[in-house]
């Protein structure tokens, strides 16, 4: 359906503007026009933070979701609780690396837990006008009754207290503003879509 792919854009210069864990580069590009002609050489600002992972944690013999509460520090400002409820999440270690090996990985790490059955949902952009990031989410079947208590690395300064909760508690906490953060609210109402086909595996 789209008219237009990567050839269509010319990048002219990428200048760092900062480097670090969250990277900021200023790029002059210019892209085809709709009509069929190049765009004028303009400028913007995009954020790399690399890309990330989801996993939400269900239990389908107590329907049950495993969910994480922990510090955020962009969510300081919100005027609310910045200990955010939201599930299993982690950046890739290195470009090797799979998301289905991130999930695994951060599955235990947050919470404990490990699975056979890991089944991918969805990918998506989470602010493409200015920032590159890109999150797959996934849905592993767990055993909820083996989740840790606490979790998360100490030398990631994470400190994750887990729930286990029923699924219906969850979606409450969803319509009532609790869960508030974007991969957790995608990844949740996705799974209240397709839940009846983890029901019986």
């Amino acid at each position: 359906m789209q008219k237009y792919h990567q050839n269509d854009v010319k990048i002219i210069e990428k200048t760092p503007i900062r480097e670090g864990f969250l990277s900021i580069y200023k790029l002059q590009l210019q892209h085809r026009l709709f009509a069929g002609e190049w765009s004028p050489v303009f400028e913007r600002e995009v954020m790399d933070r690399g890309h990330a992972v989801v996993v939400l944690p269900y239990d389908p013999s107590n329907d049950a979701l495993v969910v994480l509460e922990q510090f955020r520090v962009g969510a300081l400002d919100t005027g609310a609780s910045p200990w955010l409820l939201e599930f299993v999440a982690g950046m890739y270690d290195s470009h090797d690396e799979t998301a289905e090996q991130v999930a695994h990985r951060e599955l235990e790490e947050e919470a404990g837990l490990t699975t056979d059955s890991l089944h991918y949902a969805l990918t998506y952009l989470s602010t493409p006008g200015g920032c590159t990031e890109k999150i797959s989410i996934f849905i592993a079947l767990v055993d909820s009754s083996k989740a840790a208590r606490h979790a998360g690395l100490a030398t990631e300064n994470e400190d994750i207290r887990v729930h286990v909760l029923p699924f219906g508690d969850v979606v409450q906490l969803l319509e009532a503003g609790k869960i508030n953060n974007a991969a957790s609210v995608i990844g949740l109402q996705w799974l209240q879509l397709h839940k009846r086909q983890f029901e019986d595996l």
